[in-house]
């Protein structure tokens, strides 16, 4: 029978439906979160079931994950998307020892032994170096992600010195009066960005494979800046945001 996995993070609700016996996915779904957690979460479980073929109700278990799992009333059981992520990742790339997954509101570095979570260190003080983070230099700058991704790996990279994403927002501005580039700043955020996810990643010492999951991880100029900046290779889902509803799926099969 299908089983499900829901994980609503701030920025986006994720969802995916598993054959509980053959650990196939048979559907997913991503929907923007917006104001209404439950409505999200009960929007994308459809999505998801409409992508499967198969009716909620037919659904043997439900598990909830992310920002906001504790507004899914229909989920028979909540798990910390840090296990969640650390269990999908593994299930797609075995020998992933490390999980580096950038959220809408916070950036994890996540240890894994065969799928279990062994230590992780977080970044949920500040917006800088998130989705939300970009999210407002695509405003700043007039480009969605997909563009963002393409200006900076055709810019030469600024320095964005400030650590706080209030201050680097005033900090874009003011090298756009001066002329500079949006390429050029976009490289300088992707730079920024990478930079912090290292800093995070020293805590955790790399062993192993790295898988980057997450939103930012859609973007290819960002995964290769990011490998570049850990000098190792860094493994990316075929659909990263899901990996965390992955992880719950399975955990509602297990």
């Amino acid at each position: 029978m299908p089983v499900a996995g829901i994980d609503v993070g701030s920025v986006a609700a994720k969802a995916v439906v598993l054959d509980e016996e053959k650990k196939i996915v048979l559907g997913r779904a991503v929907l923007p979160t917006g104001w209404n957690s439950r409505e999200a979460g009960e929007q994308v479980m459809q999505a998801a079931c409409r992508a499967a073929g198969v009716e909620t109700a037919a659904l043997r278990r439900v598990v909830g994950t992310g920002y906001g799992r504790v507004a899914l009333p229909f989920a028979d059981k909540v798990v910390t998307e840090i296990s969640c992520h650390a269990r999908g990742a593994s299930w797609l790339f075995p020998a992933t020892g490390v999980v580096l997954d950038i959220g809408g509101q916070d950036s994890k570095v996540i240890a894994v032994e065969d799928g279990a979570v062994q230590d992780f260190v977080m970044n949920d003080k500040c917006a800088a170096g998130t989705g939300r983070f970009l999210q407002v230099v695509s405003g700043i700058l007039g480009m969605e992600l997909p563009e963002l991704g393409l200006a900076a790996a055709a810019g030469k990279p600024v320095s964005i010195s400030s650590m706080c994403a209030v201050f680097a927002e005033t900090e874009i501005i003011g090298l756009l009066a001066q002329g500079t580039a949006p390429a050029d700043i976009a490289a300088g955020v992707f730079l920024s960005i990478a930079r912090r996810m290292r800093g995070l990643v020293a805590r955790v010492p790399l062993r192993r494979e790295c898988t980057f999951t997450g939103g930012l991880a859609t973007s290819p100029a960002f995964s290769r800046l990011l490998a570049a900046e850990l000098g190792v290779p860094v493994n990316v889902p075929d659909d990263p945001q899901t990996v965390g509803a992955l992880g719950a799926a399975l955990v509602a099969a297990r």
